[in-house]
């Protein structure tokens, strides 16, 4: 077997895993679903590889991910280097998200973290801070989701030892909750 076909067939395995989040994921779609129908916002973050995902994910909510319709407010908390690097400096980066959703986060806001190992301590503090705050949170999580498991309203884990499979089934969930959600937005 190729390179190639053996990360095919592993990652087939990790995709077929997923079916056993059907239930917590239509949980996920509602909380989406709820936030952005009444007018309030997202809030993503994701650590490492993680943070480009959660620019991706809120750019699919912000401008459209399949049918064309208005756009619906949802923040990158990836997105700005210069208030990261100053958090670094003035405070730690386990705050660099925490901050943000401390500033920026109101009641009936949904916060999504992406963590591939469950044990990003800044991915963490952000869902703690929405706790303090009020505010719904998801996890998407991987391996057996880390000391963050648990500390999300909802947590969406895949398993598995391989990052670069947790991040395919990552992507597979994200984008099936961007399905679930915008077929039921409203288009204007």
């Amino acid at each position: 077997m190729t390179h190639l076909q053996s990360a095919i067939e592993a990652s087939i395995t990790t995709l077929r895993g997923l079916t056993a989040l059907e239930e917590p994921l239509g949980r996920a779609a509602q909380l989406v679903l709820r936030s952005l129908t009444s007018g309030h916002k997202l809030l993503v973050c994701g650590n490492g590889g993680s943070a480009s995902d959660a620019t991706h994910l809120a750019t699919e909510f912000l401008c459209r991910f399949r049918e064309d319709r208005r756009p619906y407010p949802a923040i990158s908390l990836t997105a700005n280097g210069e208030f990261m690097t100053a958090v670094c400096n003035d405070y730690h980066a386990d705050e660099i998200f925490a901050r943000q959703v401390w500033g920026l986060a109101e009641k009936g806001d949904v916060l999504i973290g992406i963590t591939t190992s469950g044990k990003s301590k800044n991915i963490l503090r952000a869902l703690e801070e929405a706790t303090r705050k009020g505010v719904e949170s998801i996890a998407i999580l991987g391996r057996d989701g880390g000391f963050t498991k648990g500390v999300a309203t909802v947590d969406l884990i895949v398993p598995g030892t391989v990052t670069a499979r947790i991040q395919e089934g990552q992507k597979v969930l994200y984008h099936a909750l961007c399905d679930m959600v915008e077929e039921k937005l409203p288009k204007v």
